[in-house]
């Protein structure tokens, strides 16, 4: 494959990495000139149907979209996404320097205060991840760079996600999406993820840096699940005791059984950390590779070469803003959803939206039309943070108007419902999913599209039961849906075999041993 032109223009180089979900290879992009990682992935081995290979691209493509929306210095950036003949290939920065394992295996033991840097980088990282919101689902050393000016750089943001094609968190052959070593309970249990996950897999880093090894192994998946589900972790000042009580603590709380147990998001671990990170003038390594060095010296150049400060822009006289033009507005926002374009058509429609109010009123049917235009657009570009906010006035409006039980509010309250489910906020979408749930089994036993809705409901209840630690009431909620779902449509519906398979796995998980 060396020689390979990918997408038109990056020629691979050689092969550096490779696993269950891929291959990654250094490759020159023809049109600029520079050096780049790519990553292959082939749909049909993972997902095996030529049909969930072709929602496998769509997904792939549309995750790497809302990646790409973000920018920090600790995450690699995407250049390019798309597919190569059988292959989708995502073109990223390439960085310099060693993955997080090999630098651990290179500096035993690994000294704390480098520990405490690179957790402190990755809560950076993690924090401007999910406020996206985004949830990175595979966090590990094999996935984190260390430069040699010592940053931390976070690898295969959304590539998880990617792969994730159902609400059980499993592909195909039943393997779990992630790695069993960094997997959270929940995500263990295939219940619905947030950033509290990504904050176990950040408590088993962690733990792996202090100590050398990660808190729970074993020979097979199964296992390790197993003791991530049920046993407690080994402190690690029983390991190594020179490690602060603090930060022992710290490691015990994001490794918590129960998610609302952990801390309350990335911001809060590192405002725990600063006390500490290394100060300036502390001594160390001035060396290649010393992750401590980015607090030591922050913002220094490396290596020491002069920088030329560009002269400051000469700041520009803004004109008038036109009268927007509502019709051709609309016109063009159809023009970009055709397209694929959403992000752009997000920002036309947000900007649209106070003229077009000002010009036909905050109730008229052309405000109404734009507005559930711009929250719809809004879900299908990721950006849950602000369509929650939307669909919150549009279901509270067509409630005031048609009723609650009417099916535009109800959906209107279901996408909220999933907006809180992505923004990671399980009680408040369980609490939703919950108050929707009589509306859609009133009908269900003659309406086929209420039982449907009923039926992914009461699942999505099942998960985000999984997710807050109510294992048993999950369980037995999942069961009967499964009887339900077997008695309307058959054994061999999706659902039902995705149901009988997960909670198979689950049984097994829960007498595993290894």
């Amino acid at each position: 494959m060396n020689g390979r032109v990918v997408g038109g223009r990056y020629e691979l180089s050689a092969l550096i990495g490779q696993g269950g979900m891929g291959q990654v290879w250094t490759a020159y992009d023809g049109r600029l000139d520079r050096r780049v990682a790519v990553k292959l992935l082939s749909p049909a081995a993972i997902s095996g149907p030529a049909t969930a290979a072709d929602e496998l691209r769509r997904r792939f493509v549309r995750e790497c979209r809302v990646t790409a929306q973000v920018g920090h210095p600790g995450l690699v950036t995407v250049h390019d996404a798309g597919s190569d003949g059988d292959d989708l290939y995502l073109v990223m920065q390439h960085v310099e320097g060693a993955d997080l394992a090999d630098h651990l295996a290179e500096h035993d033991p690994y000294p704390w205060p480098w520990a405490v840097s690179v957790a402190a980088q990755l809560c950076a990282v993690l924090a401007a991840v999910h406020a996206v919101p985004i949830v990175h689902r595979d966090l590990k050393p094999r996935n984190v760079m260390v430069r040699p000016d010592g940053t931390v750089i976070v690898l295969d943001l959304g590539v998880a996600s990617v792969l994730d094609t159902d609400n059980t968190r499993l592909t195909h052959t039943g393997s779990p999406i992630g790695s069993p070593a960094y997997m959270a309970p929940e995500q263990a249990m295939g219940g619905a993820v947030g950033p509290y996950t990504d904050l176990y897999a950040l408590g088993v880093l962690l733990h792996e840096l202090l100590s050398g090894n990660v808190p729970f192994a074993g020979s097979t998946a199964l296992g390790v699940l197993h003791r991530h589900l049920y046993e407690p972790p080994v402190p690690v000042r029983r390991l190594r005791p020179e490690v602060p009580e603090a930060l022992e603590a710290l490691v015990l709380r994001l490794l918590a059984k129960d998610p609302q147990a952990r801390p309350s998001g990335a911001q809060e671990v590192y405002e725990q950390l600063l006390p500490l990170l290394p100060p300036r003038g502390a001594a160390g390594s001035s060396g290649p590779l010393d992750p401590t060095r980015p607090f030591r010296r922050p913002h220094a150049p490396w290596p020491d070469h002069a920088v030329q400060a560009a002269a400051p822009p000469v700041p520009a006289v803004a004109p008038a803003p036109a009268k927007p033009d509502v019709a051709a507005a609309v016109d063009e926002v159809k023009r970009l959803l055709g397209e694929g374009s959403l992000t752009q058509a997000v920002d036309i429609l947000g900007g649209i939206l106070p003229a077009a109010a000002a010009e036909h009123g905050e109730h008229s049917p052309v405000v109404r039309i734009l507005r559930k235009q711009y929250a719809a657009t809004l879900m299908d570009d990721g950006q849950y943070r602000r369509a929650l906010p939307e669909l919150r006035r549009l279901a509270e409006d067509h409630a005031a108007e048609a009723g609650p039980a009417d099916p535009q509010t109800l959906r209107f309250r279901y996408d909220a419902a999933v907006c809180l489910e992505q923004l990671g906020d399980p009680s408040a979408a369980l609490a939703e999913y919950r108050a929707l749930l009589p509306y859609h089994e009133h009908g269900a036993q003659t309406d086929p599209a209420q039982r449907s809705r009923a039926f992914d409901i009461r699942h999505r209840i099942g998960l985000l039961q999984l997710a807050i630690g109510d294992h048993a009431a999950a369980l037995s909620g999942l069961g009967a849906l499964l009887y339900d779902v077997e008695r309307f449509h058959g054994p061999y519906h999706p659902l039902a075999a995705d149901l009988r398979r997960a909670l198979d796995r689950r049984r097994q998980m829960g007498g595993a041993h290894g």
